[in-house]
């Protein structure tokens, strides 16, 4: 394999490679050989501009070395059959632009056929419309139908001579249809991959090893561990191990499913109890995106309001067109001004271009960093009156540091706190990354030498080491729950530690407290401008919830302008809270660990902010994969520039054809014409509706 280093850092070193000699499937199958090999802690790829971003351990490879594991790719590995068919498969893309070039190339050349066979096309085109239009009919029980519209204006035109017209009338109604269809199939792609692009981790096993490698360069047959409270990353079968799985965004089931050796499972589950091994069987685009794509399509069933009511309004204006047709013969007994009024109709610009804004509005919002799972959960961002904010990781800091540590009597600092990281590294959370990153930063190893890690939501998480019980969490998860023995200078801590708004960790060790974990956690700081950004969006009132002492609380909501807090809130009691607020309007509520997940589910709108768990994130009607805070505020403005947009676009489609039935009625426009001026019109509304909503 041809390589070049194009840039270098210590710890970090960015690669370029031969493309004519490399294919985009071959790339990624080098990334994934590469990122299990010793010292290598992630590595990216970038197919389309040929180039690799590796972070590494300057003390265990080096530049040079990295280089050679590339050059020494060859054939035999690059095309080895079964290593390709390992990884996943890069999808294609279309265009829209090649959409329209098809179709117009098509139009054209059917014009140079001969006129019987052009009427056998077009009547080809006509009964299939029909057909639509009579399943209107009788599935649905709508006389006036959209269908029965083009139906009729595409019969009356062949009927009466009209071949060119109703051959342009059909290229054009087939033209926004695919369009309509492109529109959405890219959006869809388009979110698919905002919702995959994840900087989640899995660790793999490689003989009595345990890895840590990105998610993308996972192929099949690899072995992986998951933990609790994780999602899992591949369709594969359980090796070994137990474990409960919610299986709810896969297959609708409300409780989670029990796994155990032999069982099969699906990419984008979750594993809420329990620690599986997993044999890999597919991974990437042949599984978690099938998933979301399905997840994306069944969502437009979520439609915003105001779509819903475009929607409605189109299929109310029907009849009108076909009235309108009737008094045109009436009173004027010209066939060529009643299919002038036939060629224009309201409800066709309606029906595509609402919901085309909806999808570019959440196709845009994906390219900001904002996962929407549906346009309902835009609108409701758009609308909602009461914002609630969970505060460790969400209005404070992502990183929390530790600040100090208490340590008992017959334990040292270093004990406490490599005891404490071996147990936090194992579940995402603000306070644990600080513990398990200030263990990193002096040093301090901490090998898997305990069984296996139970952690239970807000309490904290239970193991043992060399045989003696392990417990870390909070103060009523070790003094009350488990009994620890509670030392008289505990107090003292508190007291000095909640003046200063820090949190606390308390970590016993064979049924003794072995010391106390203090943790500072700052307010973001562009917490309180988001606040106040908020409010200018509409906001009327902004709470915070936290399961933090009031003392901590108190200061945080006081930094970032919080009208009111709730503190010492457990994860059922936060829901509670949100259905009392709920009854003063609807309610966004954001959050990012796994006790927010029941929060996140109550609120009219949940939002998961970056770096959230996977549970968190699963259930969150929108996610925001990047941005932080600020992207609240985006969020919310791109829904009500869309609610705006959508009012606007209607306006103009009444405006416009309007207009046209008016010329065409007079007969100052021929039916041709009409068709043309209407359908371009359509297009044009149409393509207006996929421009993006927010200056970037």
């Amino acid at each position: 394999m041809t390589v070049s280093i194009h840039h270098a850092l210590p710890g970090r070193i960015r690669i370029h490679y031969n493309m004519g000699e490399v294919t985009s499937r071959q790339a990624i199958l080098a990334q994934s050989l590469i990122a299990v090999q010793e010292g290598i802690t992630d590595i990216s790829v970038n197919t389309k501009i040929g180039s690799y971003l590796v972070f590494f351990n300057p003390s265990v490879i080096s530049q040079t070395q990295i280089e050679n594991l590339f050059k020494a790719l060859g054939a035999k590995y690059l095309e080895d059959k079964k290593l390709l068919e390992a990884v996943a498969q890069i999808p294609e893309t279309e265009s829209i632009m090649g959409i329209f070039i098809s179709t117009m190339i098509d139009y054209f050349f059917k014009k140079c056929l001969p006129l019987p066979l052009r009427k056998i096309l077009l009547y080809k085109n006509i009964i299939p419309r029909i057909c639509q239009a009579l399943e209107a009919l009788f599935s649905g029980g709508k006389l006036f139908s959209t269908q029965l519209l083009d139906a009729t204006a595409l019969t009356v035109a062949a009927l009466t001579g009209n071949t060119n017209t109703a051959s342009q009338i059909a290229m054009l109604l087939q033209m926004g249809e695919d369009i309509e269809d492109v529109t959405k199939r890219s959006s869809y792609g388009n979110l698919a991959h905002s919702l995959l692009a994840s900087d989640e981790k899995v660790h793999i096993i490689e003989g009595k090893e345990e890895k840590t490698v990105p998610v993308d360069a996972l192929k099949k047959g690899d072995l992986v561990v998951v933990r609790e409270g994780s999602m899992i990353p591949c369709d594969g079968t359980v090796e070994c191990g137990e474990g409960m799985v919610n299986q709810a965004s896969i297959t609708g089931e409300s409780l989670p499913v029990e796994k155990k050796e032999g069982a099969g499972l699906f990419a984008g589950t979750i594993l809420t109890e329990g620690e599986l091994y997993i044999r890999v069987r597919s991974t990437g685009q042949d599984t978690k995106v099938q998933n979301i794509i399905r997840m994306i399509d069944n969502s437009q069933n979520l439609k915003a309001s105001v779509q819903k009511r475009s929607e409605l309004l189109a299929e109310k204006i029907v009849p009108f067109n076909f009235a309108l047709a009737g008094l045109t013969w009436l009173f004027s007994r010209n066939i060529v001004k009643t299919m002038s009024t036939l060629m224009v109709d309201y409800s066709c610009a309606m029906k595509l271009a609402a919901p085309i804004a909806v999808l570019s509005a959440m196709q845009q919002a994906a390219g900001l960093g904002i996962s929407v799972k549906g346009g309902k959960y835009l609108e409701e961002a758009a609308t909602a009156g009461t914002i609630i904010f969970d505060k460790t990781g969400t209005l404070t800091f992502a990183n929390p540091a530790l600040e100090k540590i208490y340590p008992m009597k017959g334990y040292d600092e270093d004990f406490v706190l490599q005891t404490a990281a071996c147990l936090e590294e194992h579940f995402p959370h603000p306070l644990g990354r600080a513990v398990v990153n200030a263990a990193e930063a002096k040093g301090l190893l901490h090998p898997e030498n305990h069984s296996k890690v139970e952690y239970i939501v807000a309490h904290g998480i239970a193991s043992t080491i060399d045989s003696k019980k392990v417990r870390i969490g909070s103060a009523h998860f070790i003094f009350d729950d488990e009994a620890i023995p509670r030392p008289d200078e505990v107090t003292d801590i508190q007291k000095e530690t909640m003046e200063s708004g820090m949190s606390l960790l308390y970590l016993s060790y064979d049924d003794k407290l072995c010391g106390i974990l203090a943790i500072g956690d700052p307010v973001r700081d562009e917490a309180p401008g988001v606040i106040k950004a908020l409010r200018k969006t509409g906001i009327k009132r902004c709470v915070m919830i936290t399961g933090d002492t009031e003392g901590a609380a108190k200061k945080i909501a006081t930094a970032a302008g919080i009208d009111f807090y709730y503190s010492q809130a457990l994860p059922e009691d936060k829901v509670s809270l949100i259905e009392k607020e709920k009854k003063g309007g609807k309610v966004i509520m954001l959050g990012d660990g796994i006790n927010d997940a029941p929060a996140l589910g109550a609120a009219d709108v949940g939002i998961a902010i970056e770096g959230s768990s996977s549970i968190a994130s699963d259930t969150a009607d929108i996610v925001l994969t990047e941005g932080g805070l600020e992207n609240v505020v985006v969020t919310r403005k791109i829904g009500q520039k869309l609610i705006s947009k959508i009012n606007d676009n209607n306006l103009l489609i009444v405006e416009l054809n309007s207009l046209l039935l008016l010329l065409g009625m007079f007969g100052l426009i021929s039916p041709q014409l009409a068709a043309v001026l209407h359908n371009s019109a359509t297009v044009g509304i149409s393509i207006k509706a996929m421009q993006p909503i927010m200056d970037r």
